[in-house]
């Protein structure tokens, strides 16, 4: 996803996180966030103009039915990751809000599809383009200032594996923040499992009653 020769021949400037900061901070350039709706709403840098390049399947059809129960049963469960579609209106809302001389930081979460969203820009006519290496995951909280209710880092996971706390991410966390932070998702497994308990003891009871409710 994206063309890593837009870096190779310097048609993008690449930027560390750090630097993002600086640079919005002294010479007022712009930041793009490209992330879906997913990740921007738990954490976004302020002053940051959002037009997502993918975001979160909203139609009810057959294809994106089927793509949707493919993804929850290849994962999507675990990691909370919905379907996604492009979207086809990405340039022109670009270019509804931004003139093609702006000083444009592109980021996205992991900066996969903010390195895809630079070479349409590109192609687009935008020639001052900065790409954020590693994307907003691999920002300090000091590096810039974040809105929302989650730290950066954790904007781009969800469902099982962020309930209980098993993502690489939370586990970093987990390794600055102590016990404390452990704790919380210790108490939600153990929730989870004594939820599992009671279900399976209530399935045993019913299938003791089933043949005489038959009968009866």
């Amino acid at each position: 996803m994206g063309d890593p020769s837009m870096l190779r021949d310097e048609k993008v400037k690449v930027l560390t996180p750090r630097e993002v900061g600086y640079a919005m901070q002294l010479s007022g350039k712009t930041m793009l966030d490209v992330r879906p709706s997913t990740e921007r709403e738990k954490a976004w840098v302020k002053g940051s103009i959002w037009i997502p390049i993918f975001d979160v399947d909203e139609r009810f059809d057959i294809g994106v039915a089927s793509k949707k129960i493919s993804n929850f049963v290849m994962g999507g469960w675990w990691s909370g990751v919905p379907v996604f579609s492009y979207n086809n209106q990405f340039i022109s809302k670009v270019e509804e809000k931004l003139p093609k001389d702006a000083d444009l930081i592109v980021a996205c979460q992991k900066g996969l599809r903010s390195l895809a969203a630079c070479e349409l820009l590109y192609n687009a006519g935008y020639r001052n383009l900065f790409w954020v290496q590693g994307g907003l995951e691999a920002a300090e909280e000091e590096d810039l200032v974040r809105e929302g209710s989650q730290p950066f880092k954790l904007a781009g996971i969800g469902g099982v594996s962020e309930f209980l706390g098993w993502t690489d991410q939370q586990r970093a966390a987990a390794a600055k923040e102590g016990w404390g932070y452990r704790l919380v998702f210790t108490l939600r497994l153990v929730g989870l499992i004594v939820l599992a308990d009671a279900l399976f003891i209530a399935a045993q009871q019913f299938g003791q009653y089933l043949p005489s409710i038959k009968s009866g």
